[in-house]
């Protein structure tokens, strides 16, 4: 990792440093521990509820909310849909501080990220607002993707993915126009766990939280020279061995930072879809806590999809989980009033005709075994 972050620093992608509410839960729900003695050098205590009602902040929600605004009214529209977010009891964000090689945050490893046009930290001003409110914020991160090719050719040739790029290393490699880590290599490894390095060392973070990009292709050319030297015979298997491999990684470079803090992992929520697109390896991940503290199964169904209906794909994740792992039910107000072309000729008009889709949902949820719920608007 010293290599990597030694190149990276040569770099020099240095981002500038840089409404009232009560708190939404009582004390009684806030998770308390003790201080570990690796993590009596940080003053922080990281905040974190036994049920968590999570809610996602994305990229593409960043147009309206970051770009081209001054730091003072970046602020206001963080202030303002956190604010929102409270009065829906949410008391956990996940911030997306990495969503495709770049930067939200204060990074001397990758660009800024290219919504972020003002001179301030994005990442700073969320933590400020949610903590004032008494909301948890877990770093949100895109492990594998990165810029597309049009992108990466407008960025300096001292970012590390542009130098391995042209000096043909085999780390990173195309696909459909845009770049992704190989992570079958330790230095694309070793750079996940900078990147997570610089976040948690410079920021008070709760947690950090991965979600469903977990391999970029199921095409056999992606690997195929880094599988036939494994000497393995299996590239399902194998992938879904590389994917928990590199989780492990994250989850352990999170946990040496700080125990306190929490680990997240939202796939989607068809489990079997999990394994034969993603390599992802949920129910391995789902009942050993040594892989994280919280899965947030993307269960964006309704009741009367044809594939995954609510109720049934819910009670199948409630099997999964175990070995102290926490299930948060992910749902999707993003859907309300629209189409669902996917849930079949019962469910297609299912989020048009029953506004209230969203609160059923978390009724099951709260009668089910499940720990909380995060909303996707």
């Amino acid at each position: 990792m010293k290599k990597i972050i030694a190149a990276a620093c040569a770099a020099a992608f240095l981002l500038s440093s840089g409404c009232t509410a009560m708190p939404i839960n009582s004390g009684s729900d806030i998770m308390r521990e003790s201080v570990p003695p690796a993590a009596e050098e940080h003053s922080y205590t990281p905040l974190n509820y036994t049920n968590q009602v999570g809610m996602w902040l994305p990229y593409v929600k960043f147009p309206e909310i970051m770009q081209g605004k001054s730091e003072e009214e970046f602020r206001k529209a963080v202030a303002e849909l956190l604010q929102d977010a409270a009065a829906e009891n949410v008391n956990t964000l996940y911030f997306h501080a990495h969503p495709m090689g770049d930067a939200y945050y204060s990074s001397e490893i990758f660009p800024k990220g290219s919504y972020l046009d003002g001179d301030y930290d994005s990442l700073q001003i969320v933590l400020d607002e949610a903590h004032r409110l008494g909301i948890s914020v877990h770093g949100w991160i895109n492990p594998l993707r990165l810029q597309t090719e049009e992108e990466m050719n407008r960025l300096p040739d001292d970012f590390i993915i542009k130098k391995w790029i042209n000096a043909g290393e085999p780390y990173v490699k195309a696909v459909n126009g845009r770049w992704y880590l190989v992570p079958s290599y330790p230095e694309t490894v070793e750079l996940l766990e900078a990147a997570i390095g610089e976040i948690l060392d410079n920021y008070d973070v709760d947690g950090v939280h991965i979600d469903d990009y977990f391999y970029p292709a199921t095409d056999e050319d992606f690997d195929r020279e880094e599988f036939e030297k494994s000497g393995e015979s299996d590239l399902a298997a194998w992938r879904t061995d590389v994917v928990s491999r590199y989780v492990k990684a994250i989850r352990d470079a999170v946990k040496s930072h700080d125990e306190r803090l929490l680990f997240g992992i939202s796939p989607q929520g068809n489990i079997d879809g999990n394994y034969s697109s993603q390599y992802a390896d949920v129910r391995r991940w789902s009942s050993d806590k040594e892989f994280c503290d919280y899965i947030v199964p993307q269960i964006y169904f309704g009741f009367d999809n044809e594939c995954c209906p609510f109720l049934p794909t819910l009670a199948q994740w409630e099997e999964l989980v175990g070995g102290g792992v926490s299930l948060i039910a992910g749902l999707a107000p993003y859907k309300l009033g629209r189409e669902d072309k996917w849930a079949g000729a019962a469910g297609e008009l299912e989020w048009i005709n029953d506004p209230d889709i969203i609160d059923k949902q978390i009724a099951a949820v709260k009668s089910s075994e499940a720990d909380g719920y995060a909303l996707y608007y």
